[in-house]
């Protein structure tokens, strides 16, 4: 088994005091989180360190997370990647994502199981619940004491994608979290984690209201367009909160796609595999026991149902999720 010590070597080999580094993110709290460690590993061994992220960032918690740690993030588009001389891709793969095509990564970290990955750094550990538990370790490693700001960042990121440790974790993901802890700002940490909603989020729950159907422990509503999945998955995650509620299925037409979220009590069926016999054919479809997400291309729901008609989507989601 590699130690912490020798991964961390390894690394810091690639890298040469002129060096400016791309790393390239699918931003999240995870991923966002593990890049501010990297960039701190590296900060005055090389020239200098930029982050870029492929995807729109949206969410009420992210944007928090970004305001409240000062992080200095750019979208990739307007990145001159002529620039820089070495790239590293964190919490995902190059496979992942179609903006990471034709980016040559020479450094790879991620928690997620391992796909196809040519780098001259690799670092995949699919057993672990976060990346930001990796990036943890090479801190320790390296003999870094966390800022309060870094530490808060990985912090939350274990919370996130360990779901409070509800999720897959092992022991190394709760030596971190408790490592942390010691430096944390936990007022920043709540700030960010409280962060559900913006203000323009207000009229989506409102439609949302208007439109609830109940039945049988179970709550169903179609938005209509919206403009990302977030709103979806926001509102999902509202009527959880509901007491006797078992099931939520929300969802929403966003950018030529029909996105449906579930979230259940985790008691019954398994809302991902539900998704995937459902809607599997159409596009994707999957996700976990207690939460689960699929996206259908509108076109390919031309023969099907008509999805201008609010009522009709709603129905034919209810038909296939009982089929």
């Amino acid at each position: 088994m590699i130690s912490a010590a020798e991964r961390l070597r390894r690394l810091e080999s690639l890298f040469l005091k002129e060096d400016r580094l791309l790393i390239v993110i699918n931003a999240d709290p995870d991923a966002m989180a593990s890049a501010m460690a990297l960039k701190r590993l590296l900060w005055r061994k090389i020239a200098g360190t930029t982050i870029a992220h492929v995807n729109r960032i949206s969410r009420p918690d992210n944007l928090a997370m970004i305001r409240l740690l000062r992080l200095d993030l750019r979208p990739l588009k307007e990145v001159d990647r002529g620039a820089f001389t070495r790239f590293a891709i964190l919490d995902s793969q190059p496979e992942h994502h179609e903006a990471f095509e034709g980016i040559d990564f020479h450094v790879v970290i991620d928690h997620h199981p391992e796909g196809a990955v040519n780098a001259a750094f690799v670092d995949i550990r699919p057993q672990y619940g976060a990346t930001s538990t990796m990036m943890t370790q090479y801190l320790r490693a390296a003999r870094i004491k966390p800022s309060a700001r870094l530490a808060t960042g990985l912090f939350y990121g274990i919370k996130v994608d360990t779901s409070n440790f509800e999720r897959r974790a092992v022991i190394e993901d709760v030596n971190a979290f408790q490592f942390l802890f010691r430096y944390v700002n936990v007022y920043m940490a709540r700030k960010i984690e409280q962060a559900e909603i913006t203000l323009d989020f207000l009229k989506f729950y409102r439609r949302a209201l208007d439109a609830v159907r109940v039945r049988k422990r179970r709550i169903r509503v179609h938005l209509g367009p919206v403009p990302n999945p977030d709103v979806c998955v926001t509102i999902a995650d509202f009527f959880m909160k509901i007491h006797d509620i078992a099931w939520v299925i929300i969802s929403g037409i966003v950018q030529g796609r029909l996105v449906i979220i579930v979230r259940n009590d985790g008691l019954g069926k398994h809302a991902g595999k539900l998704l995937a016999r459902a809607f599997g054919h159409l596009g994707t479809a999957g996700g976990h026991k207690a939460m689960a997400r699929a996206e259908i291309p509108v076109d390919n729901l031309k023969e099907l149902v008509q999805v201008k008609d609010d009522t009709a989507v709603l129905r034919w989601i209810a038909r296939c999720m009982r089929g």
